[in-house]
């Protein structure tokens, strides 16, 4: 990845017609927050569609995507995805409606930031860059569990962009020239994880351009707040190796062993805790009994919890066949 800078004058006068996809599954609790943000967005509003589409919910959320396009401000396009349950083909039917000369992707339960779209969109003025990914960050969290994530920054793409295989960005917040879509093929419709790597590496082989990371174009997120959340999280993060493993080779993570497992918890036990405690009784009585001091206290346990979610969903996980179909404009 490069990270050339962007002349501010031709940046300025740089517009394309740009079009958002969120793809949206029960989601009538976040649409009116999602809402609020696309309508904050500073890009002008003349040279953006917002194209939401429902995946066959079974709640209101594809009336509120109705009632909320007659006389919005922006331009809102509901749409539906009722033959396959997957966010993939959910986006599929997004691009094969849009108008825009850039794709953007993000989802129903993230909180873009108003700049965002103009700060995701400028590194396009280079016509090598084919892919931009922005930041995500966390949205305030109260519990245990969602500062633990915070402070792991689990959300961030510095990780995914980092990959060892091939960087890749996160449909939460990404942008692709249409292009792209038209020489590559759309997302895999019939996957249920994994597919913004798919995506990103079907391009980036293609050598039809490079991938840009924009951190000042921010979305929001909502770290999982209870254990079942957080396995289900970790499980689907294994089932994506085992997936990207079939499909690209991918190496897949090292089970740790039960031995393993008990010689970090014993370790955690006679060393991290001991010194956490004390750590934390050199502070204030305050920051003693705060939630920052049982995250840290806590890490490692959460942290075991975590690997062995994703194992098991790596284990378990099979390749199906028809996740191996490429969809076409």
């Amino acid at each position: 990845m490069n990270h050339q800078p962007v002349d501010a004058t031709t940046a300025t006068s740089f517009l394309p017609m740009v079009s958002v996809v969120v793809p949206i599954y029960n989601g009538e609790a976040d649409l009116p927050e999602l809402i609020n943000c696309l309508l904050s967005q500073t890009y002008p509003k003349d040279r953006v569609e917002y194209l939401l589409v429902d995946n066959n919910s079974s709640d209101r959320t594809l009336t509120i995507l109705k009632t909320s396009a007659e006389n919005s401000p922006i331009t809102i396009r509901p749409l539906s995805e009722t033959q396959i349950q997957s966010s993939y083909a959910a986006r599929n039917t997004g691009i094969r409606a849009a108008t825009g000369e850039i794709m953007v992707f993000t989802d129903a339960d993230c909180r873009p930031q108003p700049q965002w779209l103009d700060t995701l969109i400028q590194p396009f003025v280079n016509a090598e860059v084919v892919i931009v990914a922005g930041e995500i960050l966390a949205l305030p969290g109260t519990t245990l569990l969602e500062q633990h994530a915070d402070r792991q920054e689990t959300l961030s793409q510095k990780h995914t962009l980092n990959h060892s295989f091939r960087p890749y960005g996160q449909t939460a917040n990404l942008a692709i020239r249409h292009i792209a879509f038209e020489k590559v093929g759309l997302f895999r419709p019939y996957l249920t994880t994994g597919g913004d790597a798919d995506i990103c590496w079907r391009i980036l082989a293609e050598n039809i351009g490079r991938l840009e990371f924009a951190p000042s174009a921010i979305v929001q997120h909502r770290h999982r707040a209870t254990l079942q959340e957080l396995q289900s999280q970790w499980r689907r993060y294994g089932r994506s190796n085992r997936y990207l493993h079939e499909l690209y080779g991918v190496d897949l993570m090292r089970e740790m062993t039960p031995r393993e497992y008990g010689y970090r918890l014993a370790r955690w036990l006679l060393k991290e805790v001991p010194r956490d405690i004390k750590k934390a009784l050199a502070k204030p009585v305050a920051a003693i009994a705060s939630q920052a001091s049982l995250v840290d206290l806590l890490n490692t346990p959460i942290g075991l919890f975590t690997a062995r979610a994703r194992t098991a969903g790596q284990r378990d996980a099979k390749l199906p066949e028809n996740a191996k179909i490429i969809a076409r404009l």
